[in-house]
């Protein structure tokens, strides 16, 4: 099965988002879906959608490269780690790819609450992810 067909639900799903900038390739036995979400509900609702086609993202044959419009409406949130820098991963999971850091006390963006474990951040320097929630503290 070609990857594009084994993803056609996730692409699918990103056209019906109106993810813009959409762009799907295939290079080296990887598929890359790179874009622009509106909104972190948007982004979260893709990460779904890819855990039904390919649960806890085990294959390792697609990588997911959307990230949310700079200008969606979003909260602060400070790193309430113990004292180590909070790592920020591609996805929700502790499996997937450390793409970023926050160090302990720093103020950074809030993207969207995605679940009770998970939540979509960026940092100052623009990194998008996900991180444990439990170590965040959303601010006023």
């Amino acid at each position: 099965m070609a990857l594009q067909d084994k993803y056609k639900g996730l692409t699918d799903a990103a056209i019906a988002a109106g993810i813009t900038n959409l762009a799907v390739r295939e290079q080296d036995g990887i598929l890359y879906i790179d874009g622009t979400a509106n909104d972190g509900a948007t982004k979260d609702h893709l990460w779904e959608v890819y855990n039904q086609t390919d649960p806890n993202f085990v294959s390792g044959d697609l990588v997911l490269n959307v990230n949310v419009s700079i200008n969606a409406a979003v909260t602060k949130a400070k790193v309430i780690t113990q004292s180590s820098n909070l790592n920020i991963r591609k996805g929700p999971g502790t499996d997937q790819p450390i793409v970023g850091k926050a160090a302990h006390g720093e103020i950074i963006t809030l993207v969207n609450r995605s679940t009770d474990l998970w939540w979509l951040v960026r940092t100052n320097d623009g990194e998008e992810g996900y991180c444990y929630a439990q170590y965040l503290a959303p601010q006023a």
